[in-house]
């Protein structure tokens, strides 16, 4: 890419206003272009695929699908592209995940108008970008320095539908609804949420559900 050839931008989010804000603070530099959008994984995909950008922003949760699938896919198809990771969830708890499955950074939406354009140059360029905090916990842990009960946290052993379910619950969901949404039965939606009150030790629904709000609002 010549010094003159502005970045190209793929954004993937269901939700338009957010997409509509990111194009207009991404548009607003003279050297960074939106060419493409999608709400949907599987049409995100398709964006990237045809277009080609030099970075693709996507969202954690896509409506019945799961953007950490997208990221997991692009890595497999396309594994030069350079994902950012732009969600509502906690970094700390997804951060680690993302990168593992092959995204280059990940910022959270409350701190996108602030940092959104660092983010997408520092992975532009082929670096990886996290928030201060999460770099420092990063470091700590490697070099042993970081605190020991973050090890092995009931989280991590989530899967990836686990965590979709408990996001969807964070969100205030009924299971019926979840079941639609994530094109399951109530049965399957119903044996997930088991599994999460098992792993993260909560004793009924109403722990469960307390968990989830605090865990995908905090």
């Amino acid at each position: 890419m010549s010094p003159s050839t502005p970045l190209r931008i793929v954004i993937v989010d269901d939700h338009p206003v957010v997409r509509r804000g990111l194009a207009e603070i991404i548009n607003d530099q003279p050297d960074m272009t939106v060419c493409g959008e999608s709400d949907t994984a599987a049409g995100g995909l398709e964006r990237i695929r045809v277009d080609r950008p030099d970075v693709a922003i996507v969202d954690l949760s896509l409506g019945a699908d799961s953007g950490l699938r997208l990221v997991k896919e692009l890595d497999a198809l396309i594994p030069e592209m350079r994902v950012l990771i732009l969600s509502m969830h906690d970094e700390v708890l997804h951060a680690e995940r993302a990168l593992a499955a092959g995204a280059r950074g990940y910022i959270m939406k409350d701190e996108a108008s602030n940092h959104l354009i660092a983010a997408i140059r520092c992975v532009a360029s082929g670096k990886t970008y996290l928030s201060q905090q999460m770099s420092e916990r990063i470091v700590a842990r490697v070099t042993g320095r970081g605190d020991r009960r973050e090890e092995g946290t009931p989280f991590e052993r989530l899967t990836d539908r686990e965590r979709q379910v408990f996001a969807l619950i964070g969100r205030g969901l009924a299971t019926r609804l979840i079941a639609r949404q994530m094109q399951l039965s109530v049965k399957t939606v119903e044996t997930y949420q088991a599994r999460i009150k098992e792993k993260l030790g909560l004793a009924n629904n109403h722990e469960l559900i307390r968990a989830a709000v605090s865990w995908t609002r905090p």
